[in-house]
Parts: structure tokens; sequence; C-alpha cells
């Protein structure tokens, strides 16, 4: 789902910049409150695919992937979803730019690739 949301090009996408590992460290951190709620989020995308199209999110095709995708941030699901489909769209989406984004130091940006992609460049003051 995450290379869904920043896939790769010249640069790398959010799996390969370590996106994963930087929500996992924030399971532990900011989004301690909210781990519950994106693993019930994780798990309904699942059954969500297993519905749809008979097999995991992982083994769909690329449009099957992206029209579930879809689906969800609309909230036009199939199967019963013990949270919001949106907010968890919503927080997938947020987290992912996060990770990709953040500072190395979190867990994402692996290698500061999205800051060379943007850009930017750190400083370091004497």
């Amino acid at each position: 789902m995450l290379d869904c949301l920043i896939p790769a090009d010249e640069f790398p996408g959010a799996w390969e910049a370590g996106v994963a590992d930087y929500i996992e460290r924030q399971f532990n951190r900011d989004l301690a409150d909210q781990r519950d709620f994106y693993c019930l989020g994780l798990d309904a995308v699942a059954a969500e695919s297993q519905a749809r199209f008979q097999t995991t999110f992982y083994q769909l095709t690329a449009a099957q992937q992206m029209e579930t995708l879809e689906a969800i941030e609309l909230g036009n699901v199939t199967t019963n979803w013990p949270v919001s489909p949106r907010a968890f769209f919503t927080l997938l989406v947020n987290t992912t730019a996060e990770g990709y984004y953040s500072n190395p130091e979190q867990g994402g940006n692996r290698d500061c690739k999205s800051w060379l992609m943007t850009g930017f460049e750190m400083r370091v003051d004497s």
C-alpha cells in the first residue's frame, strides 16, 4: 500500500525509503494511541481485497490495488469495517508522507533520498 501512495521512480518508493520502519517506530511514540486503529484498518484492507478479488492486497494487480484504495478513500467498501475506511485512509496517507519526508533519524527517508529529491540540504552551523 505504501508504494501505491509513493511509488518508485528515479527515487525509491515509500517501502524502500523506510516508511514502514518509520510507522513501526511511531507506534511506540506519537502513534501509540493509534496502533489498534491502524492494525484494524490493515486487517480491513485485507478483508476488502479478499471480498473484491479473492486474493491478498499484495497479489492484486496495480490497477486492482488502486481501485481498492480509491474505494477505501471514498468509503465505498464492500465489507464491514471496524474503523472508518476514510479515517484509516487519511491516517495511512499522512503517516506515509511523514515517513517519506521525515528526518532519517526517525526511521524513514532512508539515506535522505526524499530530501535529495526535493533539493533540501541539511546545513550544520558551526
